[in-house]
């Protein structure tokens, strides 16, 4: 068996999956003029209170949500470092698996007062069964090449020498292109989403041992 002769193939599998995962960010903010940094802080607790709120109230439409920075500056004068006012801005990652309430969650988020809503960004989750299709279909590919040399030869598959993963890929997470909504942007109230498709990519190399090929 040591001797026999080997055939070495690559198989390759590529999938476009319906997302499982949509992600978009809020973003509240808040100025005051006159160097009144108290007011800025109080107005962007205010805000950010209130998409908690929307947020809450979305109750399982809401997956997950992350509270990114937290942010307060102080803005001068180009002719100086006299502060002239105070602003500030908090956002927060949204995830949500309901794609049919999402349109209209991101619209009431966008309503709010200096709210700023950017996304979605689709994905698939780190442990989605499309990844393990993917990897069985490179190995299902494997087979077949193998299978298609050996028969070339005149000869079959005998036995599995060596099989490696040479990767799986997924593509980068999809955004929705120009997808921001701010409350002066006076968005539709029905906003229809259409997820975008997931490429998945694996690749396997494998080592076959064949029977005796007929040359002649």
């Amino acid at each position: 068996m040591a001797d026999a002769p080997v055939v070495a193939v690559r198989g390759e599998a590529y999938r476009e999956v319906a997302p499982e995962l949509a992600r978009f960010t809020v973003t509240a903010t808040a100025t005051a003029r006159d160097r009144d940094r108290e007011t800025t802080l109080t107005r962007l607790a205010e805000r950010a209170a209130a998409v908690r709120a929307l947020l809450d109230a979305a109750g399982p439409v809401v997956e997950r949500r992350e509270t990114g920075q937290v942010h307060v500056w102080p803005v001068t004068k180009r002719s100086g470092e006299r502060v002239v006012a105070y602003q500030g801005s908090v956002s927060t990652t949204v995830t949500t698996t309901d794609f049919t309430a999402l349109g209209e969650l991101m619209l009431r988020l966008a309503d709010q007062e200096q709210v700023e809503v950017a996304g979605p960004v689709w994905s698939l989750r780190p442990d989605s069964p499309a990844y393990r299709e993917a990897r069985q279909a490179a190995i299902a590919d494997a087979l077949v090449r193998a299978r298609e040399y050996a028969e070339a030869l005149g000869a079959r598959v005998i036995a599995l020498r060596e099989l490696s993963d040479t990767g799986m890929s997924a593509g980068p997470p999809m955004m929705m292109v120009g997808a921001a909504y701010s409350r002066s942007a006076e968005p539709e109230r029905e906003l229809e989403l259409d997820p975008a498709p997931q490429p998945v990519q694996a690749a396997v190399e494998a080592r076959f041992t064949i029977s005796e090929p007929v040359l002649g």
